[in-house]
């Protein structure tokens, strides 16, 4: 039982340092296909942003992101009003809407709408080429196939990114205004003056920052995953599985230190002097 153990532990360790390499020579790629694959780019960006099943196709993502972003965020304007008004401080909500929704919220639903669409699609394309040998073939004809697979994904969510999240952003700031206004009857002023007394143009940039992060995270992830699949057909989509999986635990752990990093580990809000 001891040697099994053994060869899965050091299986384990091979797998993470085969795609953490992966994720280095893709990153370290990026100048290579910023000068010679900008026309690739270019495309990916038209096909995740644009095209048939896509990041921004009506009823694609750009849906799901706003429904889950607007669910959320309502949970989030309900439930910080009925916590806030245990206190005597029901007035405040729109503090909670702004600093909840601009730090979490909107970057973590848009990564994971992310992973789940996009990601699992990347992952599918390079499984499915891996299997079938383009891969190979492109490295025959001395294309390099990392570069120009993964380096390229990587910038094309990097640039497709910024939509999505400011509709998910849109969206949580509109679901809890209408929950507490309308749902619960905070004065829409006090609710307005509260929220824009916190907001600050650093969060929403912070924020932004932490949504990019996510969504490189995403890409590097789930492109590894592909690029390395084996096992024909159903490899491939366990490779998916695994990738989503992956992908989902470490943007929660990258929210986490992003956060401390960004706000501290006790974060403050100046307007308040707290």
């Amino acid at each position: 039982m001891a040697a099994p153990r053994r060869r899965s532990a050091v299986d384990l360790l091979a797998a993470a340092g085969l795609h953490f390499t992966c994720y280095l020579k893709a990153i370290a790629a990026i100048p290579h296909v910023l000068a010679r694959y900008r026309r690739d780019v270019a495309r990916l960006v038209g096909e995740i942003s644009l095209g048939s099943a896509s990041l921004l196709a009506g009823g694609g993502t750009i849906g799901v992101v706003f429904a889950m972003s607007f669910v959320s965020s309502t949970q989030v304007g309900l439930e910080g009003y009925r916590g806030l008004d245990l206190l005597g401080l029901s007035p405040m909500t729109g503090l909670a809407a702004a600093v909840v929704n601009t730090r979490e919220i909107a970057p973590l639903v848009a990564s994971i709408a992310l992973a789940a669409k996009v990601g699992t699609g990347f992952t599918a394309q390079l499984g499915a080429m891996r299997i079938s040998e383009e891969i190979d073939a492109l490295e025959a004809m001395s294309v390099r196939s990392l570069p120009y697979l993964v380096s390229t994904r990587m910038m094309a969510a990097f640039l497709s990114v910024v939509p999505l999240y400011l509709v998910g952003l849109f969206a949580s700031y509109l679901a809890t205004g209408i929950a507490v206004v309308q749902l619960v009857g905070v004065s829409e002023g006090t609710y307005n003056y509260y929220f824009r007394l916190v907001l600050t143009a650093d969060d929403v940039f912070f924020s932004l920052v932490k949504a990019v992060a996510f969504a490189i995270v995403v890409t590097l992830v789930h492109c590894a995953h592909g690029y390395y699949a084996s096992g024909g057909p159903e490899g491939v989509g366990k490779a998916a599985g695994r990738a989503l999986r992956t992908s989902i635990v470490t943007i929660t752990v990258a929210d986490v230190l992003l956060s401390i990093a960004f706000w501290g580990v006790r974060p403050t809000l100046p307007a308040l002097g707290i």
